[in-house]
């Protein structure tokens, strides 16, 4: 019995922070729960599948913004988790081989992953100002790219590239790290064989090093997916609690349509509804991916 002994307190955590309000938040989704029952939110009337409805009916203007904010978290994580892996890659590889000062490289290129994430973000925050921001004054006033017009980064289309860099600035040290451990394990008898071979460079990436890095790809890019397309502490410490509509992100949807519109029943409803999505687009990555190991 010790093992299982031993497994009880991770248990019983796992079940306070995650099991619970995970139930809590799907039973709060079939209730009409607002600002008025807020203090005694179990005498909330029941709404059935009406939250459901109502979030789903993209005729109306809320379904509208709900498939806006969906669409626009698709194109976001798409792009973060391109970028995130090409810039890990590349480093990973450009690191892989010693040379002098390899170790304080890897260290710098670590260094956004190992920052807080409000004080990495909120400094991100001060640098996208208009008018004081470290951004255009660099742009503007020293470069002149702009023409002498300063952009606003945090508000209209600019806010969603803003996001992404500020995104990908956090996330990419992460895939160089599980990258970089996972070229570890690839033997240099590999690449010599490959180079008496003849093959180049390329050849020997294309053949050696994607190959052999295949097992750490397939939870290297789920985990970047989840990640980014459930970050919420990223937009809300840059924007405030309304995200711009071009960086509306799911996340930042359901935020405001429970604690700003103080409707937690609809907010719930669309939280189980990313959720659904979520298992399934997991579960059929994982699907895929072991059809290709057995493939392979």
């Amino acid at each position: 019995m010790l093992p299982y002994l031993l497994l009880v307190p991770a248990v019983i955590l796992e079940l306070l922070i995650h099991i619970v309000p995970m139930l809590v938040g799907i039973g709060i989704s079939f209730l009409k729960l607002t600002q008025f029952y807020i203090a005694n939110w179990r005498q909330a009337p029941n709404a059935g599948l009406a939250n459901y409805r109502y979030a789903l009916d993209f005729n109306s203007a809320a379904g509208k913004q709900l498939l806006h904010s969906f669409f626009v978290t698709i194109i976001f994580t798409v792009i973060v988790l391109v970028v995130s892996w090409t810039f890990g890659m590349a480093a990973a590889v450009f690191t892989q081989r010693p040379f002098p000062g390899r170790g304080i490289v890897r260290t710098i290129f670590l260094i956004p992953y190992a920052l807080p994430v409000f004080a990495s973000v909120i400094t991100w925050n001060f640098m996208l100002q208009r008018d004081n921001g470290a951004v255009n004054h660099v742009l503007v006033d020293q470069l002149h790219l702009a023409g002498g017009d300063r952009p606003f980064w945090l508000i209209g289309q600019n806010s969603f590239y803003s996001l992404v860099i500020v995104e990908v600035w956090r996330t990419w040290p992460f895939a160089f790290l599980m990258l970089t451990a996972g070229m570890q394990s690839i033997s240099q008898d590999l690449y010599e064989a490959a180079g008496l071979d003849g093959a180049g460079v390329w050849a020997q990436f294309r053949g050696v090093t994607l190959p052999m890095l295949r097992p750490v790809n397939r939870v290297l890019l789920l985990v970047l997916f989840l990640w980014t397309f459930n970050d919420f502490t990223t937009p809300f410490t840059l924007f405030g609690k309304g995200a711009p509509h071009q960086a509306d992100i799911i996340s930042m949807h359901i935020y405001q349509n429970s604690f700003v519109t103080w409707n937690f029943g609809t907010g719930s409803a669309m939280s189980v509804l990313l959720l659904i999505f979520l298992l399934v687009v997991t579960g059929g990555y994982l699907r895929l991916a072991k059809s290709g190991s057995n493939d392979a």
